[in-house]
């Protein structure tokens, strides 16, 4: 399986698609670095991410479909390379808690770091301090935009 540099979670890829802070370091960063590897869950949180914005009126339905659209433009030419997720990296994810028991990681986050280590991803970019520690301890090169 070929395997990209770097794994991007979605606390710090959103930040390419919608202005945060920190927004400029993750475009330089992706900019310099892809491509980048994602997973089905990102697609999901990003849907989800988008949605809650809608409906909290930061943005109308017409620009979430179109951050949405570019985004699925962004994994279709490449610049974002998307897994699939197996029972073997819910597996890992189980794995990461138990390894993990003081963190207070979530699920999805466990399953982003279990992904990343499945894929053999030397680096993980996350805006997610508690996923930053956990990544730092799993032994992954940390680029953090917290």
């Amino acid at each position: 399986m070929k395997s990209e540099r770097s794994y991007i979670d979605t606390s710090a890829v959103a930040k390419w698609y919608v202005r945060e802070n920190r927004s400029q370091d993750v475009r330089d960063y992706i900019m310099s670095a892809a491509p980048l590897a994602i997973c089905w869950l990102t697609v999901l949180e990003m849907k989800s991410l988008l949605a809650r914005r809608r409906r909290a009126k930061d943005l109308d339905a017409r620009l979430e479909a179109r951050i949405f659209g570019t985004f699925q433009e962004d994994v279709r030419k490449g610049v974002l390379v998307c897994h699939e997720v197996n029972n073997e990296m819910l597996v890992g994810a189980l794995g990461i808690m138990q390894m993990l028991p003081a963190t207070q990681l979530s699920t999805l986050d466990a399953i982003h770091l279990s992904v990343a280590r499945e894929i053999r991803s030397g680096e993980f970019a996350t805006a997610d301090s508690v996923q930053a520690d956990a990544a730092e301890t799993l032994g992954l090169r940390l680029i953090s935009f917290c």
